[in-house]
């Protein structure tokens, strides 16, 4: 869904690409993965793939839970504290999924993001390390696109009701034009998608959103 609303309309010469906790721990098949995450992969490579070729910042926002848990959601640090490693720094199931990274683009560095900085994994793209579900919180993800001067974030993802759900509410709040690309999200729904696109949020598929951005669509492999 997309309005003609001015004030709304994404603008794709200022946009970002934000990815949200596409890590292997999260991926579909995992023990404890979230349902529909790999299966959304297709789509959030030809979204990041047409932003590389355009030009455009990519940022991928990633989780890394510390031993125990500590750093962890509330709701989350029993199931840490019990000894279950998710998405441990430096371990193989925090690492980006399969194929997201740029070419030639270094591991997740822990100890960077964990002190909050950005790591470049190549030209104008980053990953950051966020604490809880929105990835504006207590992270440099608003001063990395006030340095690319962006004004239209564009959100993919896992999974919608918890971290992607409230990156577009913060977003929204900062005065951002939100796109939300629902076949690239796992685990949306008709009533939550209805809900942030009554925020300003717009819904664009993936054909859709490359299509109006004038972003030349990446071959299916």
């Amino acid at each position: 869904m997309t309005t003609a609303d001015p004030h709304l309309a994404p603008h794709p010469a200022s946009s970002a690409l934000v990815t949200i906790d596409l890590q292997r721990d999260f991926l579909s098949e995992s023990p404890y993965g979230i349902p529909g995450t790999t299966e959304v992969l297709p789509q959030v490579r030809r979204t990041v793939e047409a932003f590389r070729a355009a030009g455009r910042p990519v940022v991928h926002v990633v989780r890394l839970y510390e031993k125990g848990g500590g750093n962890a959601d509330l709701v989350r640090r029993t199931l840490l504290a019990s000894g279950t490693d998710l998405v441990a720094p430096g371990s193989e199931g925090s690492g980006l999924a399969p194929a997201l990274a740029p070419p030639g683009a270094p591991p997740l560095d822990p100890e960077l993001l964990l002190a909050g900085r950005a790591q470049e994994l190549g030209p104008s793209e980053y990953a950051i390390f966020k604490p809880r579900w929105g990835a504006f919180y207590r992270t440099a993800l608003q001063e990395l696109l006030e340095g690319h001067g962006v004004d239209t974030v564009v959100l993919v993802g896992c999974n919608f009701p918890n971290c992607p759900r409230a990156t577009l509410i913060q977003a929204s709040e900062r005065d951002y034009r939100v796109v939300a690309v629902p076949d690239a999200i796992s685990r949306t729904s008709e009533q939550g998608l209805a809900e942030v696109a009554g925020l300003g949020v717009q819904l664009l598929d993936t054909a859709e959103l490359l299509a109006r951005f004038g972003f030349p669509a990446p071959e299916e492999g």
